[in-house]
């Protein structure tokens, strides 16, 4: 992840309410399961390492669909802005981080609506699976598969990005306490985790 401390838009109304069941891969030669169902799981041993995260939202499928697609929504969670050409495999898409000369580029590599989204993002690859739930829920499966050594800052993003996502109120210094906890988590199977990047 490219940022470590998620977006600063405008958030929905409250509505997370947190997985049921936070079972991974089970292809994995390693696997570190947080005590906190919200925090990201980290699956190692395939290409990259793969962390996991898992929400319930109060929200059907539909409309989970236009907050991780539509452009507008997508300012409100998502750490950067996102520029697609089209929502279908092959398309295009840029992101720009306001207020940076930085702009990352990507490539639409899965989009079935509203069911699953999956694209490049720089040199990761992030997935959205999402499944209804009884009463209008969705329950969302993001996936992010990074290099190991960002993992950490990685996972500590994108648990304040999620929150976002789901209406919560997240606290400013949220980040370093994150990051702090999963750098301890990750290093024993990923080695040394980097740090915010400079200047951010």
């Amino acid at each position: 992840m490219n940022t470590p401390t998620g977006p600063t838009g405008p958030t929905g109304p409250a509505d997370f309410t947190g997985p049921t069941d936070s079972t991974g891969p089970t292809d994995s030669t390693e696997l570190t399961r947080p005590p906190d169902p919200a925090e990201a799981t980290l699956t190692t041993g395939g290409a990259r390492p793969v962390l996991r995260f898992e929400r319930v939202l109060a929200r059907p499928p539909e409309a989970v669909w236009r907050a991780i697609t539509d452009r507008e929504e997508l300012k409100a969670w998502f750490p950067s802005e996102v520029i697609a050409d089209a929502w279908e495999p092959g398309a295009e898409i840029s992101f720009p981080f306001p207020g940076t000369d930085m702009t990352l580029t990507g490539t639409v590599l899965e989009a079935e609506e509203p069911h699953t989204l999956a694209y490049t993002w720089g040199e990761e690859t992030l997935r959205f699976t999402l499944t209804p739930e009884p009463d209008g829920r969705t329950r969302l499966v993001f996936t992010d598969e990074t290099p190991p050594d960002i993992a950490a800052r990685n996972a500590a993003g994108w648990q304040i990005c999620l929150g976002h996502l789901a209406g919560q109120t997240v606290a400013a210094d949220a980040w370093k306490s994150h990051f702090d906890r999963y750098s301890a988590a990750f290093e024993p199977a990923l080695g040394p985790q980097q740090g915010p990047p400079a200047g951010s």
